[in-house]
């Protein structure tokens, strides 16, 4: 076990502008149905996670901090838990978590979107340190030799969270071996304002923190495959391992005495949670788990209990009541601890392999409980239905739509000659994807994920297909799961970085596409988000040397075009939102004048309008027919006045601009049109 840090601080309300009421239907001891409505508040959310400090010595990175980051994500965001919508839920990990970052997160964001009622919620995974008497987060960027300047105090967290971020009730959990600094009632007295201003008796305050003043937070592989002990009790806490009255709700009193619990034992009475609990509403919504809900947990001295999984071969996915726990090895056992009393599902599955369950278990309280998990035999495909799926690969290899048709009817034969058929499966959704056949290509993704839950390529595939259909959330969650599997899936980090500009998280974008093009230098379109992102965020001189190198990569004529087409436009979503195509030419072209207008775009925005009329006249040649395009022309031939004073220009301005109304008068933009004629027409 490792000492290490993990800060978590939520404030949680309810406003009545933004709750979202849903149905919870749980079963009572008599067997009945009982059906409530319950509110869930408008939610946002900060995650933090570092292990790899830039000034630390090796010895001192965190080697769990950024996959807790990544398990808080991924329950925060679930409708089987947090209940958070993404672009509501802001990551700062490894290099991005600098102290500007962390401040600008905390001290800015935070208090300009959070209103009286919402949700709020601050995670931190990384070091702490006490410094003069005063704890510290340590970001990033910290240096031990200026911890003053370079931490960010936690009394200053606590400011902020007491003053600056509005919310009827609040909750503070901190995992830090100096968590004393920031709680209520703590015995350092040079805190007590902050403290005074934490217990605002305007609000409700839940504060719970990981261990007492001068006691350790750890962190290591025996919870869950690795994790800090906290953090991993939090994250099952909230999954639904909390719920002792078994309602389907985890509130603030039960996950304060589930952490508390089960990391005194875990640890041995090393490390003992401690929570006020006069000051915080006890019934407030941490977890909405409408799936669960059965009996309550028996408050007995040995509460919980523990199933430790084992596996005859490598890389097997373990899932637990359908959530994934993470991968077993022969030699390298999975344990997963704090589990209620009862009977919980447990099933293995590993590619092109028959999967082991699911099937019962039942956890015993205070007993520690061995599966075995036995990965046996090998998926055989039916042999017609191999034949069946090779003719439609190579219709879909043709391209054009009347091809992926007739490819999909072969995906089709192939799944009802062999149903358990993954890969066919998954070319279906694809094959129906480039067909414009959203709704049926998102049922054939799921039905390869049901059939192989560890697929990561139906997965990240089926990312592309929700963003088409419109649910760039559920495409965040699934793309998550694959780069938490597999940190270099470059497919699945491409499709984040269209999920998030989908969902004007800018920032977030721009980390997944570089991500993407750190994994693959010489495939164009990260290059292309890349450059959407950089404009839309008005760094217009960053994103024209995006743009070009986007168009020197996606040269439809080089053998780079080869690479591009295999990584994920031939047939398939990338880019969000439905889009007109039958062929890759057709999806080249469309790609190319997304650029070309937004090189033009730029070039109006930096004052260049010669520059911006030739961009958009370029991608006026490959659709004519786009009024966008013609609007962003109209747009630069009006700057060209702009800048020479010579009125001659506004005969092409008006050109564009009429023809905007003409191919589409109920745009926003031909609006916008008819108001720059109005103009145009007092200027004569």
């Amino acid at each position: 076990m490792l000492t290490r840090l993990t800060v978590l601080l939520s404030l949680v309300a309810l406003v009545v502008a933004a709750q979202q009421k849903r149905d919870l239907v749980t079963v009572n001891e008599a067997g009945e149905v009982v059906s409530k409505t319950i509110t869930i508040p408008r939610s946002y959310a900060l995650v933090v996670g570092i292990g790899k400090y830039g000034s630390l010595d090796e010895k001192a990175w965190l080697q769990y901090a950024e996959r807790d980051a990544d398990a808080i994500y991924r329950i925060l965001i679930s409708p089987e838990g947090g209940n958070f919508r993404a672009e509501n839920v802001h990551r700062l990990t490894g290099k991005d978590a600098t102290l500007a970052n962390l401040r600008r997160e905390l001290e800015e964001w935070l208090p300009s979107v959070a209103k009286e009622g919402d949700r709020v919620l601050i995670y931190f995974a990384g070091h702490g340190f006490v410094y003069g008497g005063q704890a510290y987060l340590a970001p990033y960027d910290v240096k031990l030799d200026d911890i003053a300047a370079t931490g960010y105090p936690m009394s200053r967290l606590g400011e902020v969270a007491g003053a600056k971020i509005r919310a009827t009730d609040k909750i503070l959990l901190t995992d830090s071996c100096h968590s004393g600094a920031i709680t209520p009632g703590a015995a350092d007295q040079s805190n007590e304002a902050i403290n005074r201003s934490l217990m605002d008796l305007s609000s409700s305050m839940f504060s719970l923190t990981a261990s007492r003043d001068r006691e350790s937070s750890y962190e290591g592989p025996d919870w869950g495959g690795g994790h800090g002990v906290f953090t991993y009790y939090v994250v099952k806490g909230l999954e639904g391992e909390a719920d002792d009255t078994g309602d389907g709700i985890v509130t603030a009193d039960e996950l304060a005495e589930y952490v508390r619990y089960n990391v005194r034992r875990a640890t041995k009475a090393k490390q003992t949670p401690t929570s006020d609990r006069g000051s915080f509403n006890p019934d407030m919504l941490l977890a909405y788990l409408p799936k669960t809900g059965g009996m309550p947990t028996q408050a007995t001295e040995e509460r919980y209990g523990s199933l430790v999984v084992e596996s005859n071969m490598d890389g097997v996915e373990v899932f637990l009541d359908g959530e994934p726990q993470g991968q077993v090895d022969k030699d390298r056992p999975l344990r997963l601890p704090g589990l209620r009393p009862g009977v919980h599902t447990i099933r293995g599955v590993k590619m092109g392999y028959e999967p082991d369950g699911p099937r019962e278990e039942t956890v015993y309280p205070g007993s520690e409980k061995t599966v075995s998990i036995k990965i046996l035999y090998p998926r055989r495909q039916n042999k017609a239905a191999v034949k069946e799926f090779d003719k439609g690969l190579e219709a879909y290899e043709r391209g054009f739509e009347k091809n992926y048709i007739k490819a999909a009817e072969h995906f089709q034969e192939a799944l009802r000659l062999d149903p358990d058929y993954s890969q066919a499966a998954m070319y279906l959704g694809r094959a129906r994807s480039a067909a414009f056949e959203y709704e049926s290509a998102r049922e054939a993704y799921e039905r390869a994920v049901k059939i192989d839950p560890d697929y990561l390529e139906a997965r990240a595939s089926f990312g592309g297909a929700l963003l088409d259909v419109g649910d760039a959330d559920e495409a965040i969650r699934q793309l998550t799961f694959v780069t938490q599997r597999d940190r270099d899936h470059f497919l699945a980090h491409l499709t984040l970085a269209h999920a998030y500009h989908q969902k004007e998280l800018f920032d977030d974008s721009a980390r997944a596409a570089f991500r993407a093009i750190e994994l693959e230098p010489n495939a164009a379109e990260p290059h292309l988000v890349l450059a959407d992102n950089r404009r839309m965020t008005d760094a217009c001189e960053a994103a024209l040397p995006s743009y070009k190198r986007y168009l020197e990569l996606s040269d439809f004529q080089s053998s780079s075009a080869e690479k591009f087409f295999n990584w994920g436009v031939r047939g398939f979503v990338i880019g969000g939102g439905k889009k007109r195509r039958s062929s890759q030419k057709d999806i080249w072209k469309m790609l190319r004048v997304r650029t070309y207008s937004g090189m033009g775009d730029c070039e109006r925005i930096l004052l260049n309008p010669e520059p911006a009329i030739a961009h958009f006249q370029t991608a006026l040649e490959l659709d004519e027919k786009d009024p966008v395009l013609h609007y962003g022309i109209a747009l630069a031939w009006t700057r060209r006045t702009e800048v020479t004073g010579d009125l001659a220009h506004l005969t092409e301005a008006r050109k564009h601009f009429e023809t905007v109304i003409r191919l589409n008068p109920h745009l926003a933009e031909s609006d916008r049109a008819r108001q720059y004629l109005a103009k145009f027409d007092k200027l004569q």
